[in-house]
């Protein structure tokens, strides 16, 4: 998300994935505006290799994702691509394969919270370059009193209800850094030969996973409070996930011959 100054709105700060013309929700700026339905509305989300996701989205997403995270702040990520820049989940009509998580990040769009950082707080934007966003369009944002339309105040829920496990998520994130579970890990591919045996194998991504010695070595009081605060069955969710490496690789390798490209996050 481009950093963008509003009249009057203070300063937008931030970059965020997919969003690249913020612009605060306001009757004064959007009143005539809409969205419309469309066959295939997940068009913009074919360049997410990489969705933010959250810790209660985990266990969903393991059936068909790897769980990684990434960078210094231990980001948790769902891999939907081998190779940055390629959704290999979504198909070119902007929908989802059958049997695919779509994670909340994916479903909140247009709609995004914002830092205004001229009065310290968040303000609700829409992407204004979202191509399903029009004059007239079938769910408009604001009522011919100027007031948030059903839609809108349901996103704005939705919204809201995603900060809140945003925030979930860090606490999440804190605790395993608390407990130094935190290692980094290699998914490799080996490609075959032409006479049938292994080749070299070769990087796909590298990333920060749960340690399971480390898992395991825990005090039995920790383990305990990680299995009564649910933060274990999230752990685990996370471990069980990696073996989607596996099918997206198979996934690749299927649709075409060439090898895939390492992809960090």
């Amino acid at each position: 998300m481009a950093t963008e100054t509003q009249p009057g709105m203070g300063q937008i700060s931030g970059n965020v994935l997919f969003y690249s013309k913020p612009e605060p929700l306001s009757a004064d700026l959007h009143k005539g505006l809409g969205v419309k339905r469309m066959d295939g509305p997940f068009k913009f989300a074919k360049e997410g290799h990489a969705i933010p996701l959250t810790v209660t989205e985990f266990g969903v997403t393991a059936l068909s994702s790897p769980i990684i995270f990434v960078g210094e702040d231990k980001i948790p990520l769902a891999v939907m691509g081998l190779n940055a820049g390629e959704n290999m989940f979504l198909a070119k009509e902007g929908l989802f394969e059958a049997g695919v998580y779509v994670p909340a990040y994916i479903r909140r769009y247009p709609f995004v919270f914002a830092n205004d950082a001229a009065a310290g707080q968040m303000i609700l934007c829409i992407d204004r370059a979202a191509e399903f966003i029009v004059e007239g369009g079938d769910m408009p944002f604001f009522e011919a009193d100027g007031k948030p339309s059903e839609y809108t105040q349901n996103c704005i829920n939705f919204c809201n209800e995603y900060e809140g496990e945003r925030q979930r998520t860090q606490s999440f994130v804190d605790l395993l850094k608390e407990l130094d579970l935190f290692e980094s890990k290699r998914a490799n591919f080996t490609p075959a030969n032409p006479d049938g045996t292994a080749g070299e194998p070769q990087l796909v991504a590298e990333y920060f996973g749960v340690s399971e010695e480390k898992l395991n070595a825990l005090p039995i009081e920790k383990y305990t409070e990680l299995r009564d605060n649910g933060a274990l069955a999230q752990i685990y969710a996370h471990l069980v996930s990696l073996a989607g490496w596996d099918r997206l690789i198979a996934l690749a390798m299927f649709r075409g011959p060439q090898t895939p490209q390492a992809a960090n996050g």
